[in-house]
């Protein structure tokens, strides 16, 4: 038994002697058993400078203050910035609120008068980024950095803010997104400097009247919080530019907002509104309004002047009245799907600059002739509608078949006949359309069979923030290169009725892209790129050579209208499908399906929903005639359910 001790006790000797410049530690535990611990020179160094009198306490787990690289702190005194996003944090060190006020670490190590190393010759810290962090509150020491003009704290878990915010004069940028702020704290409202506070996917249910003492803000974004009232001081945001209070409980807006004569973009979508103030017309420089989502029940009466764009789909909208109709004198773009308009108006005819007018998903049986003679109108969007004495493959064909076919319609008046000819005829005689490139904001060169496009189109729309380009019936086999020089703006692409074998990952570059057709082309699939789209809300692929419904579209979840009718498709994904919350319009007429997964029946933002023309036995055919609603009840009623269990 000696000899068996004293053979472990060289085994442990030779093993800690195994090893040069190793310390090593005994101690019995909680069971008397022995526990042997290897430090090497370094571990012991650092213990020692902590003053640990323990060498075992680097090995216990305690709670400790968050540390910061020393060289991160000594590069932010340089530069005047410090970037601590995505670090876990779930407190700020202390080292960052005195970063300007301790006297630095290596002050006491280095005592030389090199030019890098000047460290008392500081820069205060101006941008202090915090975000995707797990902060729960910021400590009233934020005080001790009155020179910042940065603050990031968006993507953390803050529930409040310290008053000490007040203090910091000098900020000019706040981002406080994706938190959990229940309330906006008085002081904030002092800061006169901020340009930009982002509030957005909070809790907010109220704000300060204190609000409009910010009167340098030019954007403030309030979406996705609970508010349910806004206070009559936002009004005086007389510098404002940018508003977005979208995805709120907004059941009204205060008539003080027509004060904000700088406003460019409102955005109040997804809210309650049921009435837009009619003083909202004095808000001379709104060109964007979006009011999706809500309980209209007429077309707002905006006289803005500058209005180009109107966005009310989504709503009860059950009629167009003239009054309204005479105040868009500048629209170009009118969104008005899923409604519930039955008729539309001729005064509709007197727009004279719109460009695109979006009627899909509403109850209209009829379309004016009169509406062919709009000047301007590129696009016209219809599907979902129960038009009667218009064939459904005229619908595919395009805005322009349509409006040739309702111009046959026309009775014929000498006067306006000649008339119509000159407004419409002259201008498509020139190579380049200097009106519609400078007025409208439109590249077209379309029904011309060009296997490219001219570079002297692209010169002529350089710096003119082109937002929708019609290349149509043509002979392209790729996309125009030249295409990206419109990045910045671009918002509509027309490219059917051409020969694209494929779709060049380049167009994942725009954007802003909210449109774009392709039908009758060649295309086999999309590139994954174009899940960068995140604005995309139609796409138009009719008449292609999709065997499969594209993979990248299931991850667009802007996506609202899918036209993929006579194709080749033979199968798709239900579960990923109803991952598209916003997608009402699907067409996948005429394919290859055998098989309609009952799943599908779930997809509940579907509000069209086009089958036929395609193998599959069920649903049957009378079931398919009888609409949307019918189809998805149908295949709702087959999906298997779970026995209980007994």
């Amino acid at each position: 038994m000696k000899k068996k001790r004293k053979e472990k006790r060289q085994k442990i000797i030779f093993a800690a002697g195994a090893w040069k410049k190793v310390h090593f530690h005994v101690e019995l535990n909680t069971h008397n058993t022995l526990i042997l611990i290897l430090l090497n020179t370094r571990t012991m160094s650092r213990l020692k400078r902590a003053g640990q009198g323990d060498s075992l306490a680097g090995f216990r787990t305690e709670k400790t203050e968050p540390t910061i690289p020393s060289g991160l702190l000594k590069a932010a005194r340089k530069s005047g910035q410090l970037d601590l996003s995505g670090r876990g944090l779930t407190e700020v060190p202390q080292d960052v609120y005195h970063l300007n006020i301790d006297t630095p670490e290596e002050a006491h190590q280095n005592v030389s008068f090199g030019v890098s190393d000047r460290w008392w010759e500081q820069t205060d810290l101006t941008k202090l980024l915090l975000s995707s962090n797990r902060l729960t509150q910021l400590s009233d020491d934020i005080r001790l950095l009155p020179a910042l003009t940065t603050l990031d704290l968006h993507d953390n878990q803050l529930s409040t803010l310290p008053s000490a915010l007040g203090e910091l004069q000098e900020l000019q940028q706040l981002r406080l997104s994706h938190n959990q702020l229940t309330s906006l704290p008085v002081e904030v409202c002092t800061l006169k400097n901020l340009c930009s506070i982002t509030l957005q996917q909070n809790q907010l249910e109220s704000l300060p009247d204190e609000l409009g003492h910010l009167e340098s803000l030019t954007q403030l974004d309030l979406s996705h919080n609970h508010l349910k009232g806004l206070p009559s001081s936002l009004g005086c945001l007389i510098r404002l530019q940018k508003l977005n209070l979208c995805h709120n409980n907004l059941s009204c807006l205060p008539a003080t907002l027509a004060q904000l004569t700088n406003v460019k973009l409102l955005d109040c979508s997804n809210n309650q509104l049921t009435d837009i103030p009619a003083r909202l017309s004095d808000m001379l420089a709104l060109e964007q309004f979006y009011l999706r989502h809500n309980k209209l029940c007429l077309l707002p009466k905006v006289l803005a002047p500058a209005l180009k764009e109107l966005y009310v789909g989504n709503n009860h909208i059950e009629q167009l009245e003239t009054e309204q109709l005479a105040c868009l004198t500048s629209i170009s773009l009118l969104e008005l799907r899923d409604n519930k308009i039955k008729i539309l108006p001729e005064q509709i005819t007197s727009l004279n600059t719109l460009t695109r007018l979006d009627l899909t998903n509403n109850d209209i049986t009829t379309l004016p002739a009169s509406l062919s003679l709009l000047p301007n109108l590129k696009v016209l969007l219809l599907e979902g509608n129960p038009l009667r004495g218009i064939r459904r493959d005229l619908l595919t064909k395009g805005t322009n078949e349509l409006l040739k076919y309702l111009r046959g319609r026309i009775k014929e008046d000498p006067e306006r006949a000649d008339e119509g000819q000159t407004a419409m005829t002259l201008p498509s005689q020139a190579r380049v359309n200097v009106h519609n490139i400078n007025t409208l904001k439109s590249l077209v060169y379309s029904e011309k069979q060009a296997a490219d496009i001219p570079d002297e189109l692209f010169d002529a729309a350089a710096d003119q923030s082109i937002t929708t380009v019609n290349f149509s019936k043509n002979q392209l086999t790729s996309i125009p290169p030249r295409l990206v020089d419109l990045l910045p703006s671009l918002s509509d692409i027309n490219l059917g009725f051409n020969r694209l074998t494929c779709c060049s990952p380049d167009i994942s570059k725009f954007l802003q892209l909210m449109h774009i057709d392709l039908r009758n082309n060649q295309l086999r699939d999309l590139p994954s790129e174009m899940k960068n789209l995140t604005k995309l809300c139609s796409i138009i692929l009719n008449y292609n050579r999709f065997k499969s419904f594209p993979e990248v579209l299931y991850q667009i979840v802007s996506l609202e209208t899918v036209l993929l009718g006579n194709n080749q498709v033979d199968e798709v994904d239900p579960h990923r499908l109803m991952k598209l919350v916003h997608l009402s319009t699907l067409d996948l007429s005429n394919n290859d399906l055998l098989n309609i997964p009952p799943e599908m029946g779930l997809c509940a933002s579907l509000r069209c929903l086009s089958l036929e023309g395609n193998p599959f036995r069920t649903p049957r055919a009378a079931i398919v005639a009888k609409g949307t609603d019918a189809v998805l009840e149908y295949l709702r009623s087959r999906i298997p359910t779970l026995p209980q269990p007994k």
